[in-house]
């Protein structure tokens, strides 16, 4: 299993990323202090984007990665992952 985020800022996918491997960062929510420990990526990531077909890919995320910073989003991602 892995989770696949969409986040559209580095903090937020920092945050959630955060939430599925280490627990809930806030400490306020059902997660709280449980690392589940999953890896995790954002949809903007090679390695994601491969694995859809083009044109859906291109129909559904295509404009979120023209105007978002993608390389501070998988540069984030890619950190939290690397820490399990």
């Amino acid at each position: 299993m892995v989770v696949i985020l969409g986040s559209p800022t580095p903090e937020s996918a920092e945050i959630y990323a955060k939430t599925v491997t280490e627990g809930d960062p806030s400490w306020v929510g059902p997660l709280a202090g449980i690392a589940l420990k999953l890896p995790v990526y954002h949809v903007l990531e090679p390695e994601v984007k491969n694995q859809f077909d083009q044109s859906l890919y291109d129909d559904q995320v295509g404009i979120m990665e023209s105007v978002l910073d993608t390389d501070d989003l998988i540069k984030t991602v890619s950190k939290v992952r690397s820490e399990q």
